[in-house]
């Protein structure tokens, strides 16, 4: 599923030989049946998908557009959209292929409109995504130029996912790696601009997490960090019981101040927050592609301010920053 020599070529090129390397021995056992017992219907699932090729690619607008509609024929039609549906739950989306569009639980293209206007720009620019999910956003970031788009995440699914998509694009600039932040190589300096959206909150050491963040960046690179936040001032932060908004593994929702003094702790400088949205159920919902409960669920029926634990609902900031140096 992941070619790794196209995947050891594309890394060595960016200086990342050395890690290129110990992936290609590492992913491996990651892709296996006893990793995960649903991996054979999820790459069966990929293998019924309908032999074309993608006469257009347009992945700079809000659902990244590959192939025309008219290239299949009803009978594949059917075959695409029950193979991509076959890989349920999508998260993050839309996407378009061939005239089937992907509606997933998440809009992403409304956090990504928010944010793209305050970072630097990502042509030729080697980024890193934590948590990347499915690589919509890297699909956004190759859009936008970007050298190389390399997203980590745990969950073989968006991996499935991603392959699924990446099947019609065959652009070795992006990939999605199936570990998560504790893989990567210590005090790797190696990345322009390291995204870290909806990561924080799950984290049980948000500075440890922040610290790794630090590290994966080159002298002068820019952090983008994404995650839920509460109202407050400097040193107010929630830290809430069994779940959040429905949400289990939630450990800490500081305050927008509070957030920026933790940056600036590791050693961050040029600390900005450009946005805070609170969610919405035009943001996130369910569809028919993501069936299960989704935000409105979460919310306090008669108190939409409130989740049905009691906590404020879901305010999300992106902060801006940089690690120090050059650029």
């Amino acid at each position: 599923m992941i070619d790794l020599e196209r995947l050891r070529a594309r890394l060595g090129a960016a200086g990342l030989g050395d890690w290129a390397g110990r992936l290609a021995r590492d992913i491996p056992a990651r892709l296996t049946p006893q990793t995960h017992g649903d991996l054979p219907r999820w790459q069966a699932a990929l293998h019924a998908l309908p032999d074309v090729r993608a006469d257009v690619v347009e992945l700079d607008r809000p659902a990244p557009r590959i192939g025309r509609p008219d290239v299949l024929d009803d009978a594949q039609r059917r075959q695409l959209r029950e193979a991509l549906l076959a890989l349920h739950p999508w998260r993050k989306g839309p996407f378009e292929l061939f005239g089937v569009t992907i509606d997933a639980e998440w809009r992403s293209d409304l956090k990504w409109a928010r944010l793209a206007p305050h970072i630097r720009p990502l042509a030729g620019r080697r980024v890193l995504d934590i948590g990347s999910g499915n690589g919509y956003y890297l699909l956004r970031m190759l859009g936008a130029g970007a050298e190389l788009a390399l997203g980590m995440d745990p969950m073989l699914i968006f991996l499935m996912q991603f392959h699924a998509i990446r099947r019609y694009l065959d652009d070795d600039r992006a990939w999605v790696l199936p570990f998560g932040v504790e893989d990567l190589p210590p005090r790797l300096a190696a990345f322009d601009t390291v995204f870290s959206m909806g990561v924080l909150y799950h984290r049980r050491s948000p500075l440890d997490h922040l610290a790794q963040l630090h590290d994966a960046l080159a002298p002068g690179g820019e952090l983008v960090l994404e995650t839920l936040v509460i109202p407050g001032e400097r040193g107010q932060v929630l830290v809430p019981g069994d779940r959040y908004a429905r949400m289990r593994n939630v450990w800490f929702l500081p305050a927008v101040p509070e957030l920026e003094a933790w940056l600036a702790r590791i050693g961050f400088t040029g600390i900005h927050t450009v946005d805070r949205t609170a969610t919405t159920t035009e943001e996130q919902r369910s569809t028919e592609w993501m069936r299960f409960e989704s935000l409105d669920k979460a919310l306090d029926a008669e108190n939409p301010s409130r989740t049905v634990e009691g906590y404020p609902a879901p305010l999300r900031a992106v902060v801006v920053a940089r690690r120090r140096g050059e650029g």
